[in-house]
């Protein structure tokens, strides 16, 4: 997108810290009529530059107190394929996210569990269980900082 301007920029950043906002507010935080808010919403909906809404639910209301990352090193990329470990993964409800990456391990998981005996038996039962799993290193998250922003 060739057009994206300061106010663009004022735009994102007020909407990933609050995207319930109206156009008119927003138009006046960034000193603009809500008409032209809202055209420069949809222009930045239909680049492509916003996608869809996110909820943030809290983990912890939710009763799952712990989030451990895991790196996941395959044991035989040639006997199971990647999109078998995906697909598998991906339906463990405990597991967060799914990232394949560049490194030391194949795939860095986000998981959560209701405390350390549930991440254990989600751990044993469920990931360690996948097809093509040779090693896995845990990293219990301890805190987490959020630094809002548009591209947060």
């Amino acid at each position: 997108m060739s057009e994206f301007d300061a106010i663009d920029a004022a735009l994102l950043a007020a909407l990933s810290r609050d995207d319930t906002q109206s156009a008119g507010k927003l138009g006046r935080m960034v000193g603009l009529s809500q008409p032209a808010t809202w055209r420069r919403i949809r222009r930045l909906r239909s680049a492509g530059v916003i996608s869809g809404r996110r909820l943030d639910l809290n983990r912890e209301a939710l009763g799952f107190g712990v989030t451990v990352f895991l790196g996941v090193k395959l044991a035989a990329k040639g006997r199971v394929s990647l999109e078998d470990f995906e697909r598998a993964v991906t339906a463990i409800p405990e597991v967060q996210t799914v990232q394949h990456v560049l490194g030391m391990y194949d795939y860095r998981l986000r998981v959560v569990a209701r405390d350390i005996a549930d991440f254990e038996r989600v751990l044993r039962r469920r990931i360690m269980a996948l097809p093509g799993v040779g090693s896995i290193e845990a990293n219990v998250l301890l805190s987490e900082e959020r630094q809002v922003g548009p591209l947060g």
